[in-house]
């Protein structure tokens, strides 16, 4: 099991912020002559077992599961996920009379584009989670729009093996998260050039 935080740790951690608070001077330094300032409201020194929000995406420090190795994850931070269901429950009201068809055709665009955006995080249980809240969302809406009892789904959405089909409308399908691939990036840092360091190609 990983230690607690001891005094050498801690003392580490005190000298860590401070090199960090004195980087955020010189990129301040750097970003003026260029009309640019780094905001206040976004700009905090954090340590990385916390954990930031970046450009939708949840930076932190984790211990892998099954050993005592600890890597940063990238996951998908608690907003965007949100945002996306809001769009999800918008068009799937219950009460809605919208064109199925056309309601699927915004519901792919809608996804497909959040998931290839988010497709390089640790994500393949928050895509399981959605892909299954889009189903119940739409399979809901259906429910009460053509007025199915739960065996009319079950008979219209299930083949002669009684395995589930994708919901579809006039040969439009929903898109199925789950099925993304998911590819992590690969640590590249050290090999993009960096216009501030001298001679690094």
């Amino acid at each position: 099991m990983a230690s607690g935080p001891d005094k050498a740790g801690t003392c580490q951690h005190c000298q860590m912020v401070r090199v960090a608070e004195a980087l955020r001077e010189d990129i301040t330094d750097v970003l003026q002559p260029l009309g640019l300032r780094l905001s206040e409201a976004k700009t905090r020194v954090v340590h990385m077992s916390e954990g930031f929000d970046f450009l939708g995406f949840r930076l932190q420090w984790r211990r892998k599961r099954g050993t005592d190795k600890w890597y940063v994850y990238t996951f998908i931070a608690d907003r965007p996920i949100r945002q996306l269901k809001d769009k999800i429950r918008a068009l799937t009201n219950r009460t809605s009379q919208q064109n199925p068809r056309e309601v699927l055709i915004r519901l792919n665009q809608i996804m497909r584009g959040w998931a290839n955006y988010f497709k390089h995080a640790v994500c393949k249980v928050a895509l399981s989670s959605l892909a299954h809240f889009t189903w119940r969302r739409v399979i809901s809406w259906w429910m009460v729009l053509h007025r199915w009892k739960w065996k009319d789904v079950r008979r219209r959405l299930t083949d002669h093996n009684g395995r589930w089909q994708r919901p579809s409308a006039d040969g439009i399908e929903l898109f199925d998260l789950q099925a993304v691939t998911v590819s992590r990036y690969r640590y590249r840092g050290d090999k993009i050039p960096n216009p501030w360091i001298p001679n690094h190609a």
